[in-house]
């Protein structure tokens, strides 16, 4: 397949993609934390912004403490402090908002997690606004970068996740970003140092967000040698570098935390008994969960995943080492989570675990668009819109009342493999549609609404909300244009 150079990045295209999806993404929030891994980030943020540590008594206080005990008798979180720590703005946004003048004392805390949970927006904004100058610097038109992003930033679980507090839209950031800098050229061009550092930056910081990305990093660096051989050891090399020196700090936290360099500080049960972290499931069954069934199919809840999957080979030929990350490491995660105790990533809605991989993964539509065949733009409309759909069910209502009303989990807490959240959705959506009681934390799960309840005055919506709706509308029209103008 021959190559286009590609031209000068088209940043101001980027730059205003970047505000359009930031503003649907804060306008779809959820602005509330759901489960205890979004509660651990809140508090942790918390203790860094007033206290300097990444302790978070204030959790046994309330009851809703899940982690260990450090060797200083303070309680720590098992999950890294990577993401309480770009968290901080956030909760300083949270916190002086709380204060404002007709804020009830007992709705501060929701105000500080209503912004937290904002952060999720932005990550998952630039996340999409990367994907689109990765597109480009492949050799795809502004027009066709855009429809790729476009695709990935709405019919993907993205959206999903951007309304929530989970980790994954971080981590899907710094792999994205490590790809533009490893592969965001021709590739024709060696990748230089100065580069390798940028990718060993955003790949030891993810390290510090789950502890399981290094399968990622390790991918990234042999991806790297085989796109540019005997050239590519030197940027391999100081990739390597970068990201051993994360590693070898979250090692020594561990160390100092709680006596061992391996011990993360998981507590080793969880409810009813249940083993946190263990591998006891077949293969067969985490595959037939995460392949096929009604909670958990990647194949469900993001669709063009299909199509991505299809675009390898094609991409294999414009930049093998690119790739071979858009495929192997979505194949390495299906694999780990498949065999793992766990897979189903809590109380979540869909394959949470896999949402960065399956970010990463759908990259691979690009080079369909370089010369599509007959088939393949039907095809991307029909995956785009059941995607699409998918994900607005997802956002709708607050899942966790059909989650806990229709037994998300068994009795010994095993998640059950019939359970289908679409259906769930779709019952409460009817139900709420035909004016059914809503109270606090139940109903249509926006931030606006869920902030009205808990007595936030209106004043402080709007003026949170107008902004934001100015801006969807403006950067709307102008990415239209820009469509129009590319044809």
């Amino acid at each position: 397949m021959p190559e286009t150079r590609p031209s000068r990045p088209p940043l101001r295209t980027a730059v205003i993609l970047f505000l359009f999806l930031n503003a649907l993404y804060l306008l779809t929030s959820t602005g509330r934390v759901h489960t205890m891994d979004e509660i651990s980030a809140v508090m942790q943020s918390e203790s860094l912004t007033l206290h300097g540590t990444t302790a978070i008594p204030q959790a046994t206080g309330s009851g809703v403490f899940f982690g260990k005990v450090g060797r200083d008798g303070r309680p720590y979180s098992p999950y890294p402090p990577g993401q309480a720590l770009m968290l901080v703005p956030w909760y300083g946004l949270g916190s002086v908002l709380a204060k404002l003048p007709g804020v009830p004392p007992q709705s501060r805390d929701l105000v500080v997690s209503m912004t937290a949970t904002w952060s999720n927006a932005t990550f998952a904004a630039l996340t999409a606004a990367l994907i689109f100058l990765l597109a480009h610097a492949l050799g795809l038109s502004t027009r066709d970068a855009l429809i790729t992003a476009l695709v990935i930033a709405v019919a993907t679980p993205l959206f999903v996740y951007s309304a929530w507090l989970f980790s994954e839209p971080l981590t899907a950031l710094c792999w994205v970003g490590a790809a533009l800098a490893l592969f965001g050229m021709s590739s024709s061009e060696t990748i230089s140092a100065r580069r390798a550092v940028v990718a060993g930056l955003l790949l030891g910081f993810a390290l510090h967000l789950r502890a399981t990305n290094v399968i990622a990093a390790g991918v990234f660096l042999i991806a790297t040698l085989i796109r540019d051989r005997r050239q590519a050891l030197k940027p391999v090399a100081v990739a390597a570098l970068v990201i051993g020196a994360f590693g070898l700090l979250y090692l020594l936290r561990n160390q100092m935390l709680y006596g061992s360099p391996l011990d993360f500080g998981y507590p080793q049960y969880a409810e009813a008994g249940r083993e946190t972290h263990s591998f006891h499931i077949s293969m067969a069954t985490g595959l037939f969960a995460l392949l096929l069934s009604p909670g958990k199919s990647i194949l469900l809840f993001c669709p063009v995943v299909i199509l991505a999957v299809l675009g390898l080979r094609r991409l294999w030929l414009r930049d093998r080492g690119l790739a071979l990350v858009c495929g192997l490491i979505p194949l390495l995660y299906l694999l780990f989570y498949s065999h793992y105790s766990g897979f189903e990533g809590g109380y979540s809605y869909g394959p949470r675990y896999l949402v960065p991989p399956l970010v990463l993964g759908c990259v691979a539509l690009a080079v369909w668009l370089f010369d599509p065949p007959r088939w393949f733009r039907p095809a991307l409309i029909v995956a785009f819109i059941a995607g699409l759909f998918v994900q607005l069910v997802g956002l709708s209502t607050n899942i966790m009342e059909d989650m806990v009303a229709n037994h998300y989990y068994d009795t010994r807490y095993f998640y059950r493999l019939g359970y289908s959240p679409i259906n769930g959705q779709l019952r409460l959506i009817e139900k709420y549609l035909w004016g059914a009681p809503a109270p606090l934390g139940m109903g249509f799960d926006r931030w606006f609404l869920f902030a009205q309840k808990a007595g936030v005055p209106g004043w402080l919506i709007v003026v949170l909300a107008v902004p934001m709706l100015v801006v969807l509308l403006a950067t709307g029209w102008s990415l239209s244009r820009t469509l129009r103008q590319c044809g």
